[in-house]
């Protein structure tokens, strides 16, 4: 059996920019379309963004390892090398990451490489790596 994967709808407020972002400067490739959604392969996953202004805007966020994560937001676990192509891509591309990427609780149980941003919408993503994947639900 293959491993499950997830589908997202999430709102965005211009389709135009929704596509540039994760479709160009992700490379997500583009799935089914309509006037007021696309969808996109995300990392092996279904994203959905749908035109829905009314409900775009930032998070609150709450502090985690002295950072502040917004607390609603989502993303995936790639492995270090993925990770660190990515964050090299989008620091190239001049992104604005909301938390810089970076290693948080080094040397404690879950140690992993993190960043985050914003979507053009103010949707937040985080992407991680753990260097041990056999931390990702430690306690």
């Amino acid at each position: 059996m293959s491993a499950p994967l997830f589908h997202l709808a999430i709102p965005v407020d211009d389709l135009v920019a929704a596509e540039a972002f994760y479709g160009d400067l992700f490379g997500c490739p583009r799935g089914r379309r309509d006037e007021k959604w696309i969808d996109f392969d995300f990392f092996g996953h279904q994203l959905v963004t749908h035109f829905a202004p009314e409900e775009c805007g930032r998070a609150v966020t709450n502090k985690v390892d002295g950072k502040d994560v917004p607390a609603k937001h989502f993303g995936v676990i790639l492995d270090e090398p993925q990770w660190r192509k990515l964050a090299d891509h989008l620091t190239a591309a001049e992104t604005d990451f909301i938390i810089e990427p970076g290693v948080r609780f080094k040397g404690e149980t879950g140690e992993q490489g993190t960043f985050f941003l914003l979507d053009p919408a103010g949707n937040a993503l985080e992407f991680k790596y753990f260097g041990d994947p056999s931390q990702l639900f430690a306690t």
